[in-house]
């Protein structure tokens, strides 16, 4: 066991969702262009005498996604300027927040093991991002359809001591991103991205090292490789009494190494100055009082936990996705029985959508969800079947309509009436009076061949559970 413990704090850039970049009206590069170079303009190429004019969906946003991440959000908000030369930025300079980001101190809370945690986020902050570079033997080519589009970065205290409450943290994090609508959050196409600042220092104090952020990680899994092998490399280095160097360094998750970039640049290297092209940010409390959201999925997953009685897998799965989540939500409010409304969304028609060979859409469903609960409703008066309220479901599923009316276009209500079940049973039980003997003489097992028959009989109308009692009754 190492006598080190980790320590670590992220820096996370999340795509914002907006229809337009940043500062100009080109369309947002939410996903890549088709061609290089296609969504760009005088504006986000940095031309001489263009002027900045700051995106309204960029901010609407941003305060929401700072709303899940229960920051404060500050009234007036200042963009500064972050210089450096790079060929993917155009302008030679970032327009960012440095000073007075948009939201401060905020926290996300996620489980880790099985253990709620909370982690600090210390600010969010909006920026404009960089183009994209492409190495092509000894040609560097440029694409400008990426710069100048909507980042938020979202920058942690240094609360982590495993890699499994960093992927929790950032699994949690894209998830809120989702909920909120500002971003989807997906890494494989560049719209979350993480670097992770690691030091390392002896168990027990309260130090805080030299550190070393790890950059270019692009995928959860990746992310844990890198933590692992840093943590390897620093205390190899405390323990043959070297230094460790402050410093960036890439990842290279083929062949599970990192190669230092360059120090770790102050904010005096980077020589900031406030934004001379553009005012204060300024949004009003009643702006930022409409972007609330009261429940996020860490909210409704405990919910669901401790108030329905639903199993952490359930709760996991129906917190995941708002839309599964508002829909569930909805659903027990006709049915009033949150674990058989769980059933029918997670068994029944997740596994309809996968027959289907498409991903679970709430939005395409044919029927409206009251049908589904009137469906629920007809199982637990047992005027339905289980069996035939999946073949209503189906019905819906396909075809749409009216629950009750499929019933009865099917005739798939259960009969309940005693003395109609009753005579069903007595014809069954003097049409088989060979297998009555041999189940009074120990065959137990016959007792299921009296149920079908009877079921059989009524087409399948019959109550099963009123058969059952009644044929204990006659038979033993």
């Amino acid at each position: 066991m190492s006598k080190y413990e980790i320590v670590m704090g992220l820096e996370t850039h999340v795509r914002v969702k907006s229809a337009t970049k940043m500062f100009c009206g080109c369309a947002n590069a939410i996903e890549l262009a088709d061609e290089p170079n296609l969504h760009v303009c005088p504006v986000c190429m940095g031309m001489p005498g263009m002027l900045p004019s700051l995106s309204a969906g960029v901010v609407d946003l941003s305060v929401r996604a700072a709303q899940v991440l229960r920051m404060t959000v500050n009234e007036t908000s200042i963009f500064d300027r972050k210089s450096y030369f790079y060929p993917d930025l155009p302008q030679g300079f970032q327009i960012t927040q440095l000073y007075r980001p948009i939201a401060e101190h905020g926290n996300v809370k996620t489980y880790v093991g099985g253990q709620l945690k909370e982690f600090r986020v210390n600010r969010l902050h909006i920026e404009t991002d960089a183009g994209k570079l492409i190495h092509s033997g000894s040609r560097t080519l440029c694409d400008y359809n990426r710069a100048g589009s909507p980042l938020m970065e979202i920058v942690t205290e240094p609360d982590f001591r495993a890699k499994d409450e960093v992927i929790a943290y950032l699994e949690e994090l894209q998830k809120l991103m989702r909920w909120c609508g500002a971003s989807d959050a997906d890494m494989e196409k560049g719209q979350l991205r993480c670097d992770v600042n690691i030091s390392l220092r002896p168990i027990g104090s309260t130090e805080l090292r030299n550190r070393v952020e790890l950059k270019n990680i692009n995928s959860f899994s990746s992310i844990g490789r890198a933590i692992d092998v840093e943590f390897v490399r620093q205390e190899e280095i405390y323990e043959s009494g070297g230094y460790v160097t402050q410093e960036t360094r890439g990842w290279d998750d083929e062949h599970g190494e990192s190669h230092s970039m360059r120090s770790k640049e102050d904010a005096m290297d980077y020589r900031y100055f406030p934004e001379p092209d553009l005012p204060h940010l300024v949004v009003t409390p009643a702006f930022i009082k409409e972007r609330e959201i009261f429940e996020l999925p860490i909210d409704r997953r405990k919910k669901y936990v401790e108030t329905f009685g639903l199993g952490a897998d359930d709760s996991r799965i129906l917190s995941n996705e708002r839309v599964i989540s508002d829909y569930f939500e909805v659903l027990i409010s006709f049915t009033d029985d949150p674990k058989k409304s769980c059933s029918y969304i997670t068994t029944i028609l997740f596994s309809m959508f996968e027959e289907q060979g498409t991903v679970v859409d709430f939005s395409t469903l044919k029927f409206d969800v009251r049908e589904l609960g009137a469906v629920i409703g007809m199982t637990n008066a047992d005027e339905l079947s289980s069996t035939n309220a999946k073949e209503v479901l189906r019905e819906l599923f396909t075809n749409g309509g009216i629950a009750s009316e499929i019933v009865a276009r099917k005739w798939l209500r259960q009969v309940n009436d005693a003395s109609a079940l009753e005579a069903i049973v007595d014809g069954v039980l003097a049409n088989s009076q060979t297998q009555v003997t041999e189940y009074r003489s120990g065959k137990s097992g016959l007792f299921w061949f009296f149920v079908g028959q009877c079921m059989k009989e009524s087409k399948g109308q019959g109550n099963p559970k009123v058969f059952t009692e009644m044929l204990k009754a006659k038979i033993g």
